[in-house]
């Protein structure tokens, strides 16, 4: 049973995929790279907060010292 719903799984994302790419038609590359782009910057944004997270945890480590 778990490998028929997997199958129904991917075949209806499969679908999806179909069906966006013919609505979209010609502007489809452009809604892949405002995907690709957004999620980069979501990305980047997630790895500043945790670089400025770990600066902010060792200046406090250094001060305790």
């Amino acid at each position: 049973m778990k490998t028929l719903s997997q199958f129904v799984v991917y075949f209806m994302i499969a679908l999806i995929a179909i069906v966006l790419g013919v609505i979209l038609g010609d502007y489809a590359p452009w809604y892949f790279a405002w995907l690709v782009g957004t999620v980069m910057l979501v990305l980047v944004a997630a790895a500043g907060g945790a670089w400025m997270d770990t600066q902010d945890e060792e200046r406090a480590a250094r001060a305790r010292r």
